[in-house]
């Protein structure tokens, strides 16, 4: 039995066929081949075929080891003779493998590429290499121990490590099952310490199951009906949940930025002070660390002492409104090229593995995150998968080669941080993240808008200084009443707590008693108690009798005894406080280290512009310039027009070769070199009628070749036939690289 050699093959597919081959295996087309013969060899390179190999699933993987097991990569097998080692029908993932080139040929001729046993196994479904005198074997004379070292190997893998093998022993003299096996030639030694089962043995070990156990379907998936809606609204709680925390990060960080460390990343103490700032554990602070970096919202500020800054990029995502928040935070995650999921584990080294360490960078992450995400997107909307152990194996069935050894962790740590961010919820996918994979995170945010209920314009005062919002507030209530109570605890409903230190929060900024009590009154649902009236008229007596401003500062006030007993205070020797009058103290330190001292002493003073009112001193926390993407945007896959086009440029090397017997044509030495002896050239050939291999660069920068009769030459273009397809074509002459003439053409 003979088959067609691989190129023969390519070059018998029509265009519609390459043009899917060149998709489905990209690495074929970079750089642009010359030739069947140039894309042949790459498609039966090793590396080639191994990353061809990672989309496959585990029944198309087996069937392309059976064809290694009937050494399809030495001589042609017939399909038949394939399908006769399953108990299912395996002509479509024999026609998966012809479509990827994997396997060429008629079902009567098929074979693969020599270099495959080495990409895909070398011991093809656990077999060992063969050994043609051992076929028909008897084995019906072994002993039970010697039955047991065969059936372990024939589960595979075929080799094994033991002593035995050091040296050749007669069957007479052998004692241990290994030794009798190798006296009996079952097993093949192959050095002094390492023994293979051959290829024959296994199959008759195996029986009538020679492929061992052969997965032909992916596991089942436990799934559970959810109302999409409750997924959708739930996943909203969950990303306002994540926008405060991050937003509860920046203002932390704003104002006590954490070192970086020497290798990378933040330390240990630092994320466990986060984590109790913030109120979450370790595990989630680090995952909101990774994902304010990946988005810009965090650098390293790269400075002597290098410290983890807020940048310029905060303040916007800070006035933005909830659901664009979560737009930029989810992409983050969806694009980001690590795995926060190892933060806390050891490195071969036993050295602890921070957040933002150089450790965790994973290029293929984002691909392998998306791969999950995906398809749990192809389950119905509202449908849960209540078990990522059973994702893991389904997605290990559908591509058993991608994903490495932490291939099913990743699947769970997916998961995790799917829920944590809001695109997961329930354990199903989110409207919101459902769009984002497909549209962007513009889209997704408006999806998230209308999951998210409608901001409420009240709250509910309670008679022990708290106060309740029942739902997201609308912005301007929230930032007042943020301004004037301190959150307690958060959820479907926000608890705040108003304390006297939160209401000199609220005066500080400006605001009035007069203004905290019409807040109140105008928002509250239920009755303002007295307690917190007179919380709010007792602090208003304090606040601001002191006045400070620039001397460095000055402080005023209109009674003297108060002034007295502030430059009495020992805490006026420590600022350097002076009376100037006996309303006036001055000192030579900025007036808001004068304010906190005082305020630390049991003071309450304000500040106040040159008009007398109250200024808002608080800082603003510190920002630096965005570092951009920690990550290289994917590049565009090319369209079907331009892969056609690298298909004709295929085709016309195919056809230059022919015509020129396989051998370039050098430029008539009499034309000299360079531009001119091409134009020259080109002229030439358009005067004789002869045809010319014509090399160039197209729009795109993609060289290409075609043989060409040239018409016209001049004007800066070359115009004639295209000799493969008989269209007439225009070629600028600056992208024109080179020209040979023809052989075998007549003049």
């Amino acid at each position: 039995m003979s088959g067609t050699t691989l190129a023969e093959w390519l070059r018998a597919q029509d265009d519609t066929a390459l043009v899917a081959l060149l998709r489905a295996r990209p690495d074929l087309a970079t750089p642009p081949p010359a030739d069947t013969m140039v894309l042949a060899t790459r498609v039966g390179s090793r590396a080639s075929v191994a990353r061809a190999c990672e989309d496959l699933d585990t029944l198309t993987l087996t069937v392309l080891e059976a064809l290694l097991v009937l050494d399809a990569d030495q001589r042609p097998v017939r399909l038949a003779d394939v399908d006769a080692l399953f108990d299912v029908d395996v002509r479509a993932a024999t026609d998966l493998l012809r479509a990827r080139v994997l396997v060429w040929g008629d079902d009567d001729a098929l074979s693969t590429p020599p270099a495959t046993r080495d990409a895909v196994n070398p011991f093809p479904c656990g077999l060992g290499r063969s050994v043609p005198s051992l076929a028909g074997a008897d084995l019906s004379g072994l002993g039970e121990d010697e039955r047991r070292v065969l059936g372990a190997l024939a589960a595979g893998p075929p080799v094994g490590q033991t002593k035995d093998a050091a040296h050749v022993v007669s069957l007479a003299n052998a004692r241990t099952p290994i030794q009798k096996l190798l006296a009996r030639g079952l097993l093949v030694r192959r050095d002094a310490l390492t023994v293979e089962l051959p290829r024959e043995i296994g199959l008759a070990v195996r029986g009538d199951r020679p492929l061992g156990e052969v997965r032909t379907s992916e596991p089942p998936l436990t799934t559970l009906a959810r109302e999409p809606v409750t997924v959708d609204s739930t996943g909203a709680g969950e990303a306002l949940e994540l926008s405060r925390h991050v937003e509860a990060l920046l203002t932390a960080w704003s104002a006590e930025p954490p070192a970086v460390l020497r290798s990378g990343g933040v330390g240990v103490r630092e994320l466990r002070k986060l984590a109790k700032d913030l109120d979450v554990d370790e595990r989630r602070a680090a995952l909101l660390v990774e994902l304010v970096v990946n988005a810009n919202l965090v650098a390293d500020s790269e400075g002597a002492e290098p410290e983890w800054v807020p940048t310029a990029q905060a303040d916007p995502w800070l006035a933005a409104a909830p659901e664009h928040r979560w737009a930029t935070l989810a992409q983050a995650w969806l694009d980001l090229p690590r795995l926060p999921g190892l933060i806390g584990r050891r490195d071969e080294r036993d050295r602890l593995l921070n957040p933002l360490a150089p450790e965790l960078n994973r290029p293929a992450a984002p691909r392998d995150r998306r791969r999950v995400l995906e398809a749990l997107a192809a389950l119905p909307p509202g449908t849960a998968a209540v078990d990522a152990d059973e994702l893991a194996a389904v997605l290990a069935w559908r591509a058993p080669r991608r994903g490495g050894r932490l291939r099913d962790e990743l699947v769970r740590w997916t998961v995790e941080e799917g829920t944590a961010v809001g695109v997961l919820a329930l354990d199903a996918l989110t409207a919101q993240a459902r769009t984002l994979l497909t549209e962007g995170p513009g889209p997704a945010a408006k999806r998230l808008g209308d999951a998210l209920p409608a901001p409420v314009d009240h709250v509910l005062v309670q008679a022990d200084l708290t106060v309740v919002a029942p739902g997201r507030l609308e912005p301007e209530l929230a930032d007042e009443i943020a301004l004037v109570a301190d959150v307690e605890s958060a959820g479907g409903a926000t608890v705040y707590r108003v304390r006297e230190e939160s209401v000199r929060r609220a005066f500080d900024a400006g605001r009035t008693a007069a203004d905290l009590h019409e807040l109140f009154r105008g928002k509250s649902r239920t009755p303002v108690p007295q307690s917190l009236t007179y919380l709010i008229d007792d602090a208003a007596r304090k606040h601001g009798r002191l006045r400070g401003g620039a001397a460095g500062s000055f402080l005023r006030c209109d009674d003297p005894v108060l002034v007295t007993e502030v430059a009495a205070h020992p805490a006026a020797d420590r600022l350097e406080l002076r009376k100037i009058a006996p309303t006036v103290l001055v000192s030579p330190y900025p007036l808001a280290e004068v304010l906190d001292g005082l305020r630390a002493a049991g003071f309450a003073p304000a500040a106040e512009g040159p008009d007398g009112r109250v200024l808002d001193l608080r800082a603003g926390g510190r920002r630096i310039p965005g570092k951009g993407r920690r990550r290289s945007p994917a590049p565009t896959p090319p369209s079907d027009e331009q892969l056609g086009e690298l298909v004709r440029a295929v085709r016309a090397g195919d056809q230059a070769a022919t015509t020129t017997g396989g051998a370039r044509v050098s430029v008539p030495g009499h034309l000299g070199a360079g531009p001119s002896a091409t134009l020259a050239l080109l002229q030439q050939a358009a005067r004789d009628g002869r045809d010319v291999l014509v090399d160039f660069v197209d729009s795109h920068g993609t060289a290409a070749r075609r043989v060409i009769k040239p018409q016209v030459v001049g004007g800066g273009v070359l115009e004639g036939v295209d000799v493969s397809y008989g269209e007439v074509r225009r070629f600028p002459l600056h992208r024109i690289t080179s020209a040979a003439l023809v052989e075998g053409d007549s003049a």
